[in-house]
């Protein structure tokens, strides 16, 4: 995919939430600013309109003149900062934008003839801090409103969307969600832990932490969880795990994410027919046939037992 800059506008004074520093935030253990960084990690370069502050990632700093000036002052100020071709341009305060969406923005804006693309609401609100647009409409037509206006601050963003030609893309309720009232951070934290929800959110969270960006599946390592604890015991289950990340780490040195994915699925697969045998091994002494010779999981014969004709023992 062609690069593409990013600007994230963390400005504002938050009124509705009593001035409260918005992008710092936590939701999921993360701030709202760096759940926004996380969705657009790939980019050639990231500004961040705003106070400075510690962030997940490097970012380049500008603030809008004059501070407080708008989301419109904000966003040329942040574009000053860009070389791509195309620019996407975000809210800090978009808990659940994901991948998808921003590769949908940036797929649409490159279109023929479009001039940029945003996303709408379920509501089908148009939503211009959620779109990526083409650099040079873009500062073509903030260089005309200022020009008309003497200056961008204070002036509403329709005034640039309204002379762009823009593709629109359906955002769905969690992308779009935003983070305005207290009401919305408190339903941002209770959405994340919902049952369908909070697992992928979490795994998703301690990468972001770990720095690793690495696509396994998690249903196999469960899996291995569920039949080391259930085969072994309890405290088998984070230990094994762990034991097939290190394994996978060391199998997987100096590749790619493919390969170190790749690696965790074969350590699992190993670990996971192991505790199968324990597991085999447990029902059979429990059955009073651990030394009959049936049940082994591996199909093997019992080792050392009188009578069964072994080499060197039983009778001839």
């Amino acid at each position: 995919m062609t690069a593409y800059d990013v600007i994230v506008l963390a400005g504002g004074a938050a009124k509705r939430l009593g001035g409260a520093d918005k992008p710092g935030l936590r939701v999921g253990g993360l701030t709202l600013l760096d759940r926004v960084l996380a969705a657009c990690a790939d980019a050639a370069l990231t500004v961040v309109v705003g106070g400075r502050r510690a962030t997940a990632r490097p970012v380049t700093w500008t603030r809008e003149v004059p501070e407080g000036g708008g989301p419109l002052a904000a966003l040329g100020a942040g574009l000053r900062q860009t070389t791509a071709e195309r620019v996407l341009v975000l809210s800090a305060d978009l808990p659940f934008l994901g991948r998808g969406t921003v590769d949908a923005l940036l797929a649409a804006a490159g279109e023929a003839g479009r001039e940029g693309a945003l996303c709408t609401d379920p509501e089908g609100r148009d939503q211009p801090l959620v779109a990526a647009y083409r650099a040079e409409p873009l500062r073509r037509e903030l260089g005309l409103i200022a020009t008309e206006h003497g200056s961008l601050a204070g002036l509403p963003l329709r005034l640039l969307t309204a002379e762009l030609d823009l593709a629109r893309v359906e955002a769905g309720p969690d992308a779009a969600f935003d983070c305005d009232t207290w009401d919305d951070i408190a339903a941002a934290r209770a959405r994340i832990r919902e049952h369908g929800a909070v697992l992928d959110e979490w795994i998703t969270s301690v990468k972001n932490e770990l720095g690793i960006e690495l696509d396994v599946d998690t249903g196999v390592l469960l899996d291995l969880a569920r039949d080391a604890a259930h085969g072994v015991a309890r405290p088998a289950a984070p230990l094994t795990t762990f034991l097939v990340g290190y394994a996978a780490a060391r199998a997987s040195a100096d590749a790619g994410p493919h390969e170190a994915a790749a690696a965790v699925a074969e350590a699992a697969r190993k670990a996971t027919g192991l505790a199968l045998r324990w597991e085999a091994e447990a029902a059979d002494q429990e059955a009073g046939a651990g030394g009959a010779g049936g049940g082994r999981a591996d199909g093997a014969a019992g080792d050392a037992r009188p009578g069964t004709g072994r080499e060197g023992a039983g009778t001839p």
